[in-house]
């Protein structure tokens, strides 16, 4: 992921407020395999499971769900053509916690595919055995960060392995430590102009940042809590369910965003909306801080 040349500018964040705040929550997969898929995630990628039966799982950090995985046999496989998911961003709290996780999946010979530094943060890319991208992550702080008329600057250079290992001392890897969230999701969509019309339209997340063929959308000032591209998928139709792949994306609102996201979508409450390719957002309370 490339983006515009931006010269850097100071930018300072304000804090939201309460009622405004917006955070994202869990992510809900169907799987075929449930098992194995579980597997995945908690050995390579260090989810802890928090409970679970034969028809789903939930696994996260400490009491937080930050993946949901639910067992359909049935369901067809998902074309990577398709709308849907193109990763699940799971942020860790430290560049340290990075650096632990690379040194285990280096140890695990943990397959990646890929790996950056996006400027606002670095990035290690996976795909979980049923094709879900996977996306592990530290920002770099957000004073850091070059913004210039709203607009975050990103960028798609080599990741620096050296300096991340050299970042944490040896220790062997727990996990994901507390702290640990789900940062952002990035979405494959059909066209670009519907995208946004719905995620800053409807949902009114920010739009920071553009290149051609993705849309990059936060609130809070964060550089991106959602993201929606055509790389894979231009002219993808509304999704065909049942199908393997992401089901539902949860984020989480203080109560005035929530009322606004209500009548710009002409309902009585916010509670779960489709984006116009058939994905499930469901909008819930933020919790208390």
């Amino acid at each position: 992921m490339a983006a515009p040349s931006l010269a850097p500018e100071s930018h300072l964040v304000a804090k939201p407020e309460a009622g405004a705040a917006l955070a994202m929550g869990r992510v809900a997969l169907t799987v075929n395999d449930l098992d194995r898929v579980a597997a995945f995630y908690q050995q390579a990628v260090g989810l802890h499971r928090l409970s679970g039966d034969a028809a789903s799982l939930e696994l996260g950090v400490g009491d937080t769900v930050l993946l949901q995985l639910r067992r359909d046999a049935a369901a067809r496989r998902r074309s990577p053509r398709e709308a849907g998911l193109f990763h699940t961003a799971f942020l860790l709290p430290a560049r340290a916690d990075l650096a632990r996780w690379t040194r285990h999946a280096m140890a695990t010979h943990t397959p990646v595919v890929g790996a950056s530094d996006h400027a606002v943060s670095e990035a290690i890319y996976l795909s979980d055995p049923e094709g879900n991208g996977v996306e592990i992550y530290a920002d770099r702080p957000a004073s850091a960060w070059a913004w210039q008329d709203g607009q975050v600057k990103m960028v798609t250079e080599a990741l620096d392995f050296e300096g991340l290992l050299a970042s944490a001392p040896d220790g062997a890897w727990q996990g994901f430590p507390e702290g640990s969230r789900v940062g952002h999701v990035h979405l494959q969509v059909g066209a670009i102009a519907p995208a946004e019309a719905f995620y800053a339209g409807v949902l009114g997340l920010d739009v920071t940042c553009h290149y051609p063929g993705a849309t990059f959308y936060a609130a809070n000032g964060y550089h991106h809590h959602v993201a929606t591209n055509v790389w894979n998928s231009r002219g993808a139709p509304v999704r065909d369910y049942p199908s393997t792949g992401l089901a539902e994306v949860t984020i989480e609102a203080g109560p005035s965003r929530l009322e606004a996201i209500a009548a710009r979508a002409s309902v009585s409450e916010a509670s779960t909306l489709t984006d116009p390719w058939g994905t499930a957002i469901a909008l819930v309370a933020r919790p208390a801080a």
